[in-house]
């Protein structure tokens, strides 16, 4: 049977080649979506990508993910360090979760340390760059 899986992108992302490429790198948005799609195309997994600046909008997804979806990755972006709402959101529909970041956050600011949805996700996976994103996808599709 094919997984179904919902990647969920945060703020900023959207701005991925322009904001802090010394961090983030060069590759833009579009990029990171079409890496995805294709490693779904060419493991058999059905895949929906959402991205949004705004909390609530996230959380809403979440919740219309409830029995829809086998996994999801989320990179919350900035909402890591701070939504409640997005962790209450996860365990709400009780979907197995993938953190994902591209940079190591834990080599960054101490405000970074703090990860809400962490408390909810499987696994965290971070520093990877975009593989992290295909790396989740995989160990949810198993």
């Amino acid at each position: 049977m094919m997984k179904k899986i919902l990647v969920i992108n945060g703020p900023n992302l959207n701005m991925l080649g322009i904001r802090e490429p010394d961090i983030y790198g060069k590759k833009t948005y579009s990029e990171l979506v079409k890496m995805i799609n294709s490693y779904c195309d060419e493991n058999g997994i059905s895949v929906d990508i959402y991205q949004s600046n705004h909390e609530g909008d996230i959380v809403d997804v979440i919740q219309q993910a409830y029995g829809k979806y086998d996994g999801i990755v989320i990179n919350p972006a900035a909402y890591t360090h701070t939504s409640v709402a997005i962790l209450d959101a996860l365990k709400a529909v009780g979907i197995r979760t993938v953190e994902v970041h591209i940079s190591d956050v834990s080599a960054r600011e101490s405000f970074r340390q703090i990860s809400y949805v962490g408390l909810y996700a499987e696994k965290t996976i971070a520093g990877r760059g975009f593989d992290g994103y295909t790396e989740a996808i995989g160990y949810l599709a198993k």
